[in-house]
């Protein structure tokens, strides 16, 4: 960070040395970590390389559910980063977050989604939770490593949320809801539900839906099979249905008819750690790709002293870095107290894209080696292709970044 020394007065004509020095103290801009940001990205570090990395190959493998990981990265405080201090979480801001995210990806990405989404479930209860449910659901995610899932994609509505068709209906003091979610990560694990349904038939999509907290073991609640998908295996994923599932007027999120607005709040929130998420595995696969071109041998020699090599590894280093700098710029507006939808759609975009040629070029440099099981790179290129998909697309990142650019003319 540049102090009042660095500026010499004479170069800027009409501004005073007291001004210049000011504006100095109030940039607040570089991109060294904070101590506390660098003990926390030391902690992920480790845990992710002794402990996820290890274990990552078995689990993808198994399918089995992460427990064991998510109960020691709870003991480390490496869940529920954002639940603010007064319901016993650690209040972390959004660039925090986004630091250790990277971190946990690096070793597993399908261990990482377990974990991030918790973040995703709870964020529209720290955006729109009143202190009653903040208390009750919040509370209990820090006292023991409890899970919650978001339920708002369904069989003919993804990227289309406005698409939804489960309906929630006032019966006196209640709620019941009848409907049915698909690709809810943590379903079968979540003590808790965010569920999004449709209030008002006649309304627009800003006002027909509302949000609710939905307790996993109400009845009429029912868990689909578990889903086997191309890569983050040990991710749980399913389908949910709510079958005249009663929720109380208590667990409503904010008021009746602002639940497509915080859900898409929720998402510029959760959109930084996601993008995070996809760095952490395009690093892991420019380490894995540059330790082996360095012991890899081909015409006598080995293959990084190829130019057809080394040049892989440099556009996997310039994608890694950029998509690092645009995914803290998204996690940092956050933190500044703007609206970040922008930065976040074009973060979640690009470092998705990124992580994906990353773990293509990977492959590459692998050869025949990459192709096979028995070496990392051929998973990180399965993990890669979600990053692209959830959360919303590729192209639908790119509709809200065009929007935005064309709002502005």
């Amino acid at each position: 960070m540049l102090s009042a020394r660095a500026f010499n007065p004479r170069h800027f004509r009409g501004l005073s040395t007291r001004a210049l020095s000011t504006t100095a103290q109030r940039m607040q801009y570089g991109f060294d970590l904070t101590e506390d940001q660098a003990g926390f990205q030391a902690t992920a570090r480790q845990f992710a390389r002794e402990q996820i990395a290890p274990a990552a190959a078995a689990l993808d493998q198994s399918g089995e559910y992460p427990w064991e990981l998510i109960k020691q990265a709870h003991g480390l405080g490496l869940l529920n980063l954002h639940i603010p201090e007064e319901y016993g979480g650690l209040g972390l801001h959004s660039l925090d977050g986004s630091i250790i995210t990277e971190e946990l990806s690096w070793g597993c990405a399908g261990v990482q989604t377990a974990m991030e989404a918790n973040g995703l479930a709870q964020m529209p209860v720290i955006l729109a939770g009143n202190e009653e449910q903040k208390a009750k659901y919040l509370g209990r995610m820090t006292e023991e490593p409890l899970m919650a899932s978001y339920g708002v994609t369904e069989p003919h509505a993804g990227s289309d949320v406005a698409g939804i068709k489960s309906t929630a209906v006032k019966q006196g003091d209640d709620y019941v809801i009848n409907g049915s979610k698909m690709w809810i990560t943590n379903a079968g694990h979540a003590n808790w539900f965010f569920v999004l349904a449709k209030t008002d038939p006649n309304a627009s999509a800003g006002k027909a839906f509302t949000g609710f907290i939905v307790d996993a073991d109400s009845p009429g609640v029912t868990l689909g099979r578990k889903e086997i998908n191309m890569g983050q295996r040990c991710s749980d994923t399913r389908g949910l249905t709510f079958e005249d599932v009663v929720v109380p007027k208590a667990n409503v999120l904010g008021k009746e008819g602002e639940g497509f607005k915080i859900a898409m709040g929720a998402f510029d929130r959760t959109r930084p750690p996601v993008a995070a998420g996809a760095v952490g595995l395009a690093q892991r696969a420019l380490d894995e790709a540059t330790a082996y071109a360095q012991e890899r041998k081909a015409f006598g020699t080995a293959i990084a002293n190829h130019q057809a090599v080394a040049f892989l590894l440099a556009d996997m280093a310039i994608g890694v870095e950029t998509a690092r700098l645009i995914t803290r710029r998204s996690a940092w507006e956050v933190d500044q107290g703007r609206r970040n939808t922008y930065y976040a759609s074009i973060a979640k975009a690009y470092a998705a894209d990124v992580a994906n040629k990353s773990a293509t070029d990977a492959v590459q440099v692998f050869g025949g080696n990459g192709y096979n099981s028995e070496y990392p790179v051929e998973k990180l290129m399965r993990d890669a292709k979600i990053y692209q998909i959830y959360e919303g697309t590729a192209q639908v990142q790119r509709i809200i970044i065009s929007r935005a650019l064309l709002s502005d003319q």
